[in-house]
C-alpha cells in the first residue's frame, strides 16, 4: 500500500472540524494521516480528542513570543519533528506570518465558513444573514499571506432560511464543513490538487467530485 501522506493539525478550541478529519483518517484507505495536532490554546478539547486516538499532540502558546515570527519557528518546528508533509488549519485562530505561509506553500490548507471570495474575516453567519443571501456555505482553500484569499480547492452550499439565527446557520455549514474538509485532503493527499502560482490546477477530477459539492457528499 502506498504511504500514506503525514498531515498536521493546529487548532484553537473544540476541534470539530478535527474529529472530521480523525474520522476520515481512521479509514485505512485513506491517503493521509494524522501526525499531530498542535494548539497555540493549553487546555483545548481537540487536544484531547487527538490524544485519545493516540495522536501525538503539542501546545505552543502564543503569548510566550514577542514576535509572530518567533513563534511560527517553533510551530514549524513541531511540525518538521513530526515529519508532516501537510498542514491543515481547523480553527486556529491564529495569524501566520509570511514567511511560514510561503514555506508551506501548495500544503497548507484552510476551511472557511462562507462561500470565498464573499464573506472573509470573522463574525461571517451574521453578515451574511444581515445580507440577506439566500445562499452559504464553507470553502477549504489554499493559505497564500493575504487573508481568506488562496485558490479553492473545495466549496459546499447550505442554504439560508428565512427563519435562520447565527446558530441555526453555524451548525448547518458546519455539518457540511464536516464533509468537505476530509474531501479536499484526500484530493490534495492524491496530488489531485495542486497550487500552481495562483492557481489550483485539478486533474483526475470527475463530475461528481467537482469543486462545489452538495452535502450530503456519498
Amino acid at each position: 500500500m502506498t504511504a500514506r501522506v503525514r498531515t498536521g493539525v493546529l487548532i484553537s478550541g473544540r476541534g470539530s472540524n478535527l474529529q472530521s478529519l480523525i474520522d476520515a483518517c481512521a479509514n485505512p484507505d485513506f491517503p493521509a494521516e494524522i501526525a499531530c495536532v498542535i494548539s497555540n490554546v493549553a487546555g483545548a478539547e481537540g487536544l484531547a480528542r487527538a490524544g485519545h486516538m493516540g495522536i501525538a499532540t503539542h501546545v505552543v502558546a502564543h503569548g510566550g513570543f514577542k514576535l509572530r515570527e518567533e513563534f511560527d519557528m517553533e510551530l514549524d518546528a513541531a511540525l518538521s519533528r513530526n515529519a508532516v508533509s501537510i498542514v491543515c488549519l481547523a480553527g486556529f485562530m491564529r495569524v501566520l506570518s509570511d514567511v511560514f505561509v510561503e514555506k508551506w506553500r501548495g500544503r497548507l490548507i484552510n476551511i472557511h465558513p462562507s462561500l470565498l471570495p464573499g464573506f472573509k474575516g470573522l463574525d461571517v453567519h451574521g453578515r451574511v444573514i444581515t445580507s440577506g443571501a439566500r445562499i452559504s456555505g464553507c470553502t477549504v482553500h489554499f493559505v497564500v499571506p493575504e487573508l481568506d484569499s488562496g485558490p479553492i480547492i473545495a466549496q459546499a452550499a447550505v442554504p439560508v432560511l428565512a427563519d435562520d439565527t447565527e446558530e441555526s446557520l453555524s451548525a448547518r455549514t458546519l455539518a457540511a464543513e464536516h464533509r468537505l474538509y476530509p474531501h479536499a485532503l484526500k484530493l490534495l493527499a492524491e496530488g489531485r490538487v495542486k497550487l500552481d502560482g495562483e492557481r489550483a490546477v485539478f486533474t483526475n477530477i470527475s463530475d461528481a467530485e467537482g469543486t462545489l459539492i452538495n452535502p450530503p457528499l456519498d
